[in-house]
């Protein structure tokens, strides 16, 4: 089934924020950065959608004309986008199809621009269409793959990756540095506006303090925060 799982009321005229999934999660994932928005003065549209039931191509205009609907912006209003994972995919896939008068900046964690060597391998396995769905197979870095497919993004975008694993297993199949899912250079996508790489891993991304933090950076500004000016350091004693 096809929800808004959560809308989350910012002030009364403010930029809306909707958030994406990743695959084979739900949109509780994204609650607690869809909570720092919301704090920030956003209102916020996190929506669940059933990755595991429908290629990209079905889910992408389902979630996001869903995510439009609910912001119920005016002119004035932008309508911002964090995802993660292949939620990102979704926003470049619809974005390739579809224009939004009142777009406004694209945070994609740890997305799968550029496919995942993870799907490549193990795609034929028992099991993997039955855990992954229709849009997981989508996913592997074949020309034939929806990333492959999709060209340069021509709007805000910053990426956030991740440098950490905690699955080993699955990393042994993705070229380093990798977060366990999804290599670093293939978060990458031509004509992206900012980059950061953040030591986390791809399953807690989005749950992470400073990738939050990053996150509203960019939405607020357009860029992420680098090499943060040092504390100045205190004066002297006239003693020393």
């Amino acid at each position: 089934m096809f929800t808004i799982a959560v809308l989350i009321s910012g002030t009364a005229k403010a930029d809306c924020v909707v958030l994406l999934h990743g695959l084979a999660r739900t949109s509780k994932s994204m609650n607690i950065i869809g909570e720092a928005f919301q704090h920030q003065g956003f209102k916020v549209v996190n929506i669940d959608y059933p990755s595991r039931s429908e290629p990209v191509e079905k889910l992408a205009p389902k979630a996001i004309d869903a995510g439009i609907k609910a912001c119920n912006t005016d002119s004035n209003e932008k309508i911002h986008f964090v995802t993660h994972s292949m939620g990102g995919i979704l926003v470049r896939y619809y974005l390739a199809e579809h224009k939004i008068i009142n777009l406004g900046r694209v945070v994609m964690l740890a997305p799968p621009n550029n496919g995942s060597e993870v799907i490549d391998n193990l795609k034929n396995m028992p099991g993997f269409k039955m855990v992954n769905g229709p849009a997981g197979l989508q996913l592997g870095t074949q020309p034939e793959s929806i990333p492959s497919r999709l060209g340069a993004v021509d709007y805000p975008v910053g990426i956030i990756a991740g440098s950490q694993t905690v699955n080993p297993i699955l990393s042994q199949y993705l070229p380093n540095p990798d977060d366990g899912k999804v290599s670093v250079q293939s978060t990458k996508v031509k004509g992206m506006t900012d980059f950061i790489l953040l030591p986390v891993s791809h399953p807690f991304i989005m749950r992470d303090e400073e990738a939050i933090r990053q996150a509203i950076a960019f939405i607020e500004t357009g860029s992420f925060i680098h090499n943060p000016p040092e504390k100045p350091a205190a004066p002297k004693s006239k003693n020393e």
